[in-house]
């Protein structure tokens, strides 16, 4: 059986919820992990098949086959990827933020939009619990469920979402996070992978259906006021489509910008279509 992974927040039960409900089954073992966590275990072989941060795939096209269909990203807000700052992102010139480790999208996301929309250069400072630092009064940049709890938390003139800022400078939607296959293992099992693809995507059809079951399934995990998973997972985008794979390489061309890519992957439209052929 494949080892495939899984993110380990409540922003992955729309595609996961119906293999933790037994509704569907899935055709391989299931690691969950946050995604710097996932990203390392897929490029050094402990995982064949995983969602990671699309800053992952980007940085490693070679070694990692763009698989299709499904996505984690937003249209506009995306809620949990907040930067959390009692001074505007016009204000962060040469001033330190505190960033999480577990995301590689979100805090290069962030660089991108510092630097390219807002013309300034922060530092940044890797921290276990960024949520700490931000209530010290500091900036810091929060993921997954952390960032939820700051909109309970901070006023809304500090709180700055991603997902809206990048809607707003580029027109285009985000991609936090792709699923993707180490190349040996697809060229091996390709088979396989499409068996857990076309699981994933089941499941996800299933979640469409069955949102009361998800929305339980997140409470039971980490409980919120009544409504909020419901407009949350509307915020949320999980299909790999065309307006989505035009945000994937506006975020690939703006990472070589900063210069944190080699190159700007040539192969996403090969690589999306790879398991569709």
């Amino acid at each position: 059986m494949l080892r495939c992974g899984r993110i380990k927040y409540t922003n992955d039960l729309p595609v996961y919820a119906a293999f933790d409900a037994g509704a569907i089954a899935y055709p391989g073992t299931l690691h969950a992990d946050v995604p710097s966590a996932l990203n390392a275990m897929l490029l050094d072989g402990r995982l064949d098949v995983s969602p990671v941060s699309a800053f992952a795939w980007a940085a490693h096209p070679n070694e990692l086959v763009l698989l299709p269909d499904l996505c984690i990203g937003a249209r506009d807000e995306v809620v949990s990827v907040v930067l959390v700052s009692p001074v505007s992102p016009w204000g962060l010139d040469g001033v330190t933020i505190h960033v999480t480790g577990e995301s590689a999208s979100g805090r290069n996301l962030l660089r991108v939009l510092l630097e390219r929309r807002f013309g300034v250069r922060a530092l940044y400072r890797d921290c276990d619990d960024p949520l700490v630092a931000a209530l010290d009064g500091e900036p810091a940049l929060l993921i997954g469920d952390k960032a939820i709890d700051a909109i309970e938390t901070f006023p809304a003139e500090q709180r700055f979402d991603l997902g809206r800022l990048w809607h707003e400078w580029t027109g285009h939607q985000t991609v936090f996070a792709v699923w993707a296959a180490r190349r040996e293992a697809y060229e091996r099992e390709p088979d396989a992978i499409r068996a857990c693809m076309h699981a994933l995507t089941d499941a996800y059809t299933w979640s469409r259906s069955h949102v009361d079951c998800v929305v339980a399934a997140a409470n039971r995990t980490i409980e919120r006021p009544p409504g909020f998973y419901e407009a949350y997972y509307g915020k949320l985008n999980f299909t790999f489509h065309s307006a989505a794979q035009s945000g994937l390489a506006a975020f690939c061309r703006e990472l070589y910008a900063i210069g944190v890519i080699a190159e700007i992957p040539s192969s996403l439209p090969e690589a999306i279509g790879v398991l569709a052929s």
